[in-house]
């Protein structure tokens, strides 16, 4: 998923840079999203883990 993000981060940069204004904030935003949803999948991984030593 981390690797999504960064696809579509490169492309929403490709896009600005080009002067595809509409592709460019798309693309971030999905970038983003996609970051914020790999995060909080990291975070919950790494408590059920910590769980799973404590017992």
């Amino acid at each position: 998923m981390l690797y999504w993000a960064l696809v579509f981060l490169v492309v929403a940069i490709i896009a600005g840079a080009l002067g595809f204004g509409g592709i460019a904030g798309a693309s971030a935003g999905i970038a983003q999203i996609l970051f914020y949803i790999f995060l909080v999948l990291l975070v919950v991984s790494l408590l059920f883990g910590l769980f799973r030593r404590a017992r």
